[in-house]
């Protein structure tokens, strides 16, 4: 484990750009390979750490908790103005808290396109990222990227209406 452990802990780091949750992954990747080490040769052990770190670290972006909690590109979106550290909630969970969900609907539904539609089938109708790439044709890779643009362009709005306030 102490020959390893930074290797694997920035193979994690790299997965999932966030040191938490990286040393969490670490650890989970040195339980589960305990628990197997008598499968693996002896000389084999750095590329069969790196294997199960990669395999934990997929499993943990697979899984709904990150899904639905950590979108994809939230952690590159710049903290508002004014807002404690760390305080990086999600666009429309800001919005709905200040203003209510009628000014959340107008903010979504004027989105420029093709940021918009994608919007409004994610916030307004909860629609999944696969599901929304299956309606408006596009593969699922763009759908989750313009979903992210869509967030940072609510996100700036919404630091436009407290800067305003």
């Amino acid at each position: 484990m102490q020959q390893y452990q930074k290797l694997i802990y920035t193979v994690c780091l790299q997965f999932v750009h966030d040191p938490h949750t990286a040393e969490d992954l670490t650890q989970d990747t040195f339980l589960a390979a305990y628990s197997a080490i008598d499968r693996c040769e002896p000389q084999y052990y750095k590329a069969w750490l790196v294997r199960v770190a990669a395999n934990k670290c997929k499993d943990h972006l697979k899984s709904a908790w990150v899904r639905r909690v950590e979108a994809p590109g939230d952690d590159a979106l710049p903290e508002p103005r004014g807002a404690p550290p760390g305080d990086t909630a999600d666009p429309a969970d800001q919005l709905a808290q200040q203003a209510g969900a009628e000014e959340l609907e107008m903010l979504v539904r004027n989105l420029r396109e093709p940021y918009g539609r994608i919007a409004v089938l994610y916030f307004l109708q909860h629609k999944e990222t696969a599901e929304i790439a299956a309606l408006v044709g596009r593969p699922p890779a763009t759908v989750s990227s313009q979903l992210w643009r869509a967030k940072l362009l609510l996100r700036r709005q919404i630091q436009e209406r407290r800067l305003q306030e």
